[in-house]
């Protein structure tokens, strides 16, 4: 059996006091990494930047139909420009002549009805980026939450890494001092059980939070007072003084 003096079997209960805290800040520092909102605001952004990125396809797709039918229409015009030049120039036998003026009045008509489509493409393109400007607003809104959240749960995780810091050295400080045996078997427990240390308490455990049997309490009393005793329900160090039994 482990032994170690009942004054310094005493110091395990400091140590184990920064050991919980240490453990404290852990599980805040995880409450903080875990905020719901984060993920909910990812989640949130995720599906704005899909629809901002169909949107940004839309106008894509509506400015390069845009830019053929403008050459369609550019088309057209040099043809019509091509043989009005002919045209007024009056060479050519006259049914070519009429031929060629029957060829304009079909060209215009062809370039009128692509001019109305080039129309009917800029307001649906006008539309299509009203609607991604709008959506780009939605994506800049979010990530602004998203920001200003982030910036917020950054700083309280730096601050309590800051104070497990300073704990982490406290506790160093304070270990490196105790009997090397005791720490072992400390350390060896607390890695096990996740409390290391409890102080026994008229015959109820700290560790575990019950009274001990009539049995493992007269074990545990018959033990010498130099003896690592232990927890029979938790498996921590039961820390022992007469005052508590």
């Amino acid at each position: 059996m482990a032994k170690a003096a009942p004054a310094e079997q005493l110091k395990l209960l400091e140590l184990q006091g920064l050991d919980a805290k240490l453990k404290s800040l852990a599980g805040r520092r995880k409450v903080l990494e875990t905020d719901p909102r984060i993920a909910d605001l990812q989640d949130a952004l995720n599906v704005a930047n899909g629809e901002l990125g169909a949107a940004k396809m839309a106008v894509h797709d509506a400015e390069a139909e845009l830019r053929r039918s403008e050459a369609d229409v550019e088309q057209v015009a040099s043809r019509i420009e091509r043989d009005e030049a002919r045209l007024n120039s009056g060479t050519g036998l006259s049914k070519d002549l009429v031929a060629l003026q029957s060829d304009i009045a079909s060209l215009n008509k062809r370039r009128s009805d692509l001019e109305d489509v080039e129309l009917e493409i800029l307001e649906r393109l006008d539309t299509l980026r009203e609607r991604q400007a709008a959506q780009q607003a939605i994506v800049d809104d979010i990530q602004g939450s998203f920001a200003g959240i982030r910036a917020e749960l950054d700083e309280a995780i730096a601050e309590i890494a800051a104070v497990e810091t300073v704990v982490r050295g406290q506790r160093a400080a304070f270990a490196e001092a105790l009997d090397a045996g005791m720490l072992a078997v400390y350390e060896k427990t607390i890695a096990r059980r996740g409390v290391g240390a409890a102080r026994l308490f008229h015959g109820k455990s700290e560790g575990s939070g019950m009274m001990l049997s009539p049995g493992d309490l007269a074990e545990v009393k018959a033990a010498a007072d130099d003896d690592i005793v232990f927890c029979p329900d938790s498996g921590c160090i039961l820390v022992r003084s007469a005052e508590w039994n």
